[in-house]
């Protein structure tokens, strides 16, 4: 009897591959496409498609390839030698704690994963509830009645805010806006690329002590400021209004919960992002803006509106609105060019209101103010300048000449301060800062506390009165 034929193993590479199974045809779809086309190979085919002339000389600079498995080994190993750290940056980034019920049913579900309004509004009622919220949440906090379903982030909403404050004093080409210099300076440099090809001019400029002379279609504030500062924003308003400048809003949603809201100041347009509502920083990003508009302005809104109707039964069902505001029906005329919104984390940033409810989003910006109020105590205790009595969430350190030395020695702590310049430092508060962090920003600083308890009931809030919220 003859013996087996040895079997020979030919490869050692896994036969289920990603890029088999995912990428390109296989050898049989290959051989009927080229039977087709009448060329013997696919050298065949590219020397007959590419023209010689075009068709790079050397092989592609690649490392060898590798399987799904040993791709994601090597993935994990690199992501091993990251350094964990806190960012206490803060200009509208801020550490945030995502419940565990929306980070698995909404952040880690694919069902929930797309970036676009529903444009079938049948078999979307869930997605479309979510954003309704999402609306009348950002209603509430910011005391406007009409706000959108999100936008791309918070400097696409200042550009759009900016874009429709132009088009409704009819004021657009050659006329300038004035935005405060304590705006997010992410902001004001997507103000300053929108702007320049709409032929609109900008003037950055100081307006702590007045708004400054001129001849301005809309004027942008931050509330709180990109340092911490809280002021009372009912003033500058009311100069603008006296000068029929429209007035726009930059506000941080959280402190919109312990704070006067901008449209019970007079506001005309609120923005801002929703990032600090459980949505993680992700490097920065995507994260959902938002904007509210007074009534007069809802024709105008840029973004997309969800509505309440009826249906063919009569029963209660939800529905794009005021669609004749879009591009889809008013081409170039539309009120703006967006489409794109940011569905997936307005939905989470909804939920986690729903999760919360008001009186847990108090709670939680009652935490964060206290923290950095506690913050703040310890500095001055510890010989530190404070820049601002009244701040939310945000402490500006002052300190001559020390600031990148500061920053640094955080840094060796885990911690990321904002270096504003040589003499000043900013440092956020958030809804994960511990105890913990806050001795480590002290060390930072050469304060040589612990007692954060004992500084806790001797330390008042640093939010006046006047500019709590009441509704």
């Amino acid at each position: 009897m003859a013996s087996a034929e040895p079997r020979r193993t030919t490869t050692f590479a896994h036969p289920d591959r990603f890029v088999d199974r995912h990428i390109g045809p296989s050898a049989d779809e290959i051989a009927a496409m080229l039977a087709e086309l009448g060329q013997p190979s696919l050298e065949a085919l590219v020397d007959a498609a590419v023209p010689a002339a075009i068709r790079l000389k050397k092989p592609l600079d690649l490392p060898p390839a590798k399987d799904e498995h040993a791709m994601l080994a090597e993935l994990r190993a690199l992501a091993g030698r990251n350094r964990p750290t806190r960012a206490y940056l803060g200009m509208g980034f801020h550490g945030t704690l995502t419940p565990p019920v929306i980070q698995r049913n909404l952040l880690e579900n694919p069902g929930w994963y797309t970036q676009y309004t529903p444009y079938q509004a049948e078999i979307a009622q869930g997605r479309l509830e979510s954003l309704l919220n999402f609306q009348t949440m950002v209603g509430d906090l910011t005391g406007l009645p009409v706000a959108n379903a999100s936008l791309l982030d918070e400097g696409t909403a200042a550009a759009e805010g900016m874009t429709l404050a132009a088009a409704h004093t009819g004021r657009e080409r050659g006329a300038t806006m004035l935005v405060s210099d304590r705006c997010h300076p992410q902001t004001i440099a997507v103000l300053q690329t929108r702007a320049k090809p709409l032929g609109i001019e900008l003037t950055v400029a100081d307006v702590a002590n007045g708004l400054p002379e001129g001849e301005f279609f809309g004027a942008l504030l931050q509330y709180p400021a990109a340092d911490g500062a809280v002021r009372d924003l009912a003033p500058l308003v009311e100069q603008a209004k006296e000068r029929s400048i429209a007035v726009a809003v930059a506000a941080d949603l959280l402190a919109l919960t312990l704070m006067r809201p901008p449209g019970e100041c007079g506001a005309d347009i609120v923005l801002g992002t929703t990032q600090r509502f459980g949505v993680p920083l992700g490097y920065g990003g995507p994260h959902a803006g938002y904007l509210a508009v007074r009534d007069t302005l809802a024709r105008s809104l840029p973004g997309r509106l969800v509505g309440v109707s009826v249906d063919a039964d009569g029963a209660q069902a939800y529905r794009l609105a005021l669609q004749t505001r879009e591009q889809h029906i008013r081409r170039e005329k539309a009120t703006s060019n967006i489409c794109t919104a940011q569905v997936l984390l307005a939905v989470m940033a909804s939920m986690y209101g729903v999760y919360h409810g008001p009186d847990g989003l108090r709670a939680i910006a009652t935490r964060t103010h206290r923290y950095a109020a506690v913050l703040a105590a310890g500095l001055r205790a510890g010989g530190i300048g404070i820049g601002h009595e009244a701040f939310f969430d945000t402490v500006l350190a002052v300190v001559p000449g020390r600031a990148g030395a500061v920053v640094e020695a955080a840094a060796g702590r885990g911690i990321l301060l904002r270096r504003i310049d040589d003499d000043r430092v900013g440092i956020a508060c958030d809804e994960t800062t511990t105890r913990a962090h806050l001795v480590a920003v002290w060390a930072a600083f050469g304060v040589d506390r612990t007692d954060v308890t004992g500084l806790d009931e001797g330390t008042d809030d640093a939010l006046p009165a006047a500019l709590r919220r009441e509704s």
